[in-house]
């Protein structure tokens, strides 16, 4: 058994993978067919303050166009919705629709469904200790929402 630091990645972020892709099908599974885990990193910059293509780009490390087909892909889903700013009435302000807080709430529960699976996989101890010692790794570092631009980050536009 190799314990580089590359294999170090691998598990975490194949745990990551492992989650978010089993989190999508349950959604699937509970009506939620058309959400892709992008759409969750939008939803949760949009919730904490995006309320615009060139912000939403900004948090997610991607450009100004990718966060502009993602609100559409989310717009027409019944996900977000713009509504006009209440201080320049030029101006269209995105806000999550109750159907796309709803979700987010069924996503949640999706994955304390998981961990709890995840728990009786390898014991409660086990599992708590390796989410304590992710937290001491990682110190007070938030969680960052630019996953999803960081991944592609400095590659050419033909990658």
């Amino acid at each position: 058994m190799s314990r580089s630091g590359a294999d170090l990645a691998l598990l975490l972020l194949g745990g990551f993978r492992s989650l978010a892709d089993r989190a999508t099908a349950e959604l699937a599974a509970r009506g939620y067919e058309d959400v892709r885990p992008v759409h969750d990193f939008a939803l949760t910059a949009i919730l904490s303050g995006a309320d615009n293509a060139s912000e939403l780009g900004r948090r997610m490390s991607v450009t100004k166009q990718s966060a502009a087909k993602t609100i559409a892909v989310l717009e027409e889903r019944g996900y977000v919705a713009r509504e006009p700013d209440p201080a320049d009435g030029r101006r269209m302000r995105l806000h999550v629709t109750e159907r796309g807080l709803a979700m987010r709430r069924e996503g949640e529960a999706i994955f304390d469904e998981m961990r709890e699976q995840w728990e009786e996989q390898v014991g409660a101890e086990a599992l708590r200790g390796v989410e304590d010692a992710l937290r001491q790794l990682l110190g007070d570092q938030r969680v960052r929402l630019d996953s999803p631009g960081w991944l592609m980050q400095d590659l050419p536009a033909d990658a």
